[in-house]
């Protein structure tokens, strides 16, 4: 396996890691006094102040130009502002198992997406099994048959999230990444409109009293610094490394998390049917990253954002 390809897989890791405990601080904000809204702004305002520092210590400019500001309006409204308060309507009503089988149909969507844009051509078979087994092993895990309420307003309020996720990660392969500016800039900029959207809604229903304590606190830091902030970058660095279907398939592995860290903090038991479902996540989402070898592969596309120096 190559260097990038080996990085490649540790920020898969790490974007399950922290997105996969997002559904966590996400919860604990809303019982703790936040709203959708207010949750979306903050956790926006503290990602973007996270990625400006590092762009400043990089020495790295936002874009200037007025089109690159017009796409990354686009991108913050579906990779950002909307999918945050989206996710934050339905977990008010629905409970984290849903909420996971339908965040981990991103994937599909995506791969929808890329076969009507005409970016899948040519698809393996092996690709487009592994998305499917990716699925199926989520909807293992989860057994959402035993819940009810599965298509409630909360439910289609997350099924919409995932959907405006794949929308963006398609915009943003197509109209952001390789196109002069480095990934930390650009996911800087992009939080930044994602702070102004959201912030232009907040007089709609986002000025509700807030009643903080030390848990939203708490929460709310760690999912914009940690689930906001760094993994957005690291999530525009996959894109540019995987394209926008292979970074989709980290949501396949944000359930895999949530029941890790179910286990290990929480003590929750592990059944075999949870077991089975997570190594069939696994399996899918290897099955996915299946790619024929091309020339233009051997290059690595980060590389032509690079600043000069």
């Amino acid at each position: 396996m190559t260097t990038g390809g080996r990085g490649s897989l540790a920020r898969m890791a790490v974007l399950a890691l922290l997105w996969g405990s997002g559904f966590l601080w996400i919860k604990l904000a809303l019982n703790n006094g936040l709203t959708p809204l207010q949750i979306t702004f903050i956790r926006s305002a503290l990602g973007a102040a996270v990625l400006l520092t590092l762009a400043c210590l990089a020495r790295q400019r936002l874009p200037r130009d007025r089109a690159t500001w017009g796409h990354l309006v686009v991108a913050a409204l579906f990779c950002n502002a909307l999918p945050f308060l989206l996710f934050g309507i339905g977990e008010q009503t629905t409970d984290s198992g849903t909420a996971g089988v339908l965040n981990a149909t991103t994937p599909l969507w995506s791969l929808l997406i890329g076969i009507v844009i005409g970016t899948e051509r040519g698809l393996r078979p092996a690709r487009l099994g592994g998305l499917l087994l990716g699925f199926a092993g989520t909807l293992l895990i989860f057994a959402p048959w035993h819940e009810v309420g599965l298509l409630s307003w909360g439910s289609l309020a997350l099924l919409g999230a995932a959907a405006s996720y794949a929308i963006a990660f398609a915009y943003m392969g197509r109209k952001l990444i390789r196109k002069g500016s480095a990934p930390l800039a650009l996911a800087a900029a992009q939080l930044v409109a994602a702070t102004g959207l959201s912030a232009s809604a907040l007089p709609a229903s986002g000025t509700a009293p807030v009643d903080l304590n030390a848990k939203a606190v708490i929460a709310v830091a760690i999912l914009g610094i940690f689930s906001t902030g760094i993994t957005f970058y690291l999530n525009y660095r996959l894109i540019a490394d995987e394209g926008a279907t292979s970074a989709a398939t980290v949501g396949y592995l944000l359930p895999i998390v949530s029941v890790a860290l179910g286990a290990i903090v929480l003590g929750e038991e592990l059944g075999l049917r949870v077991i089975a479902g997570m190594v069939v996540v696994l399996v899918g989402v290897g099955m996915t990253r299946q790619k024929r070898p091309s020339p233009a592969a051997t290059e690595d596309p980060t590389t032509l954002a690079a600043p000069r120096n």
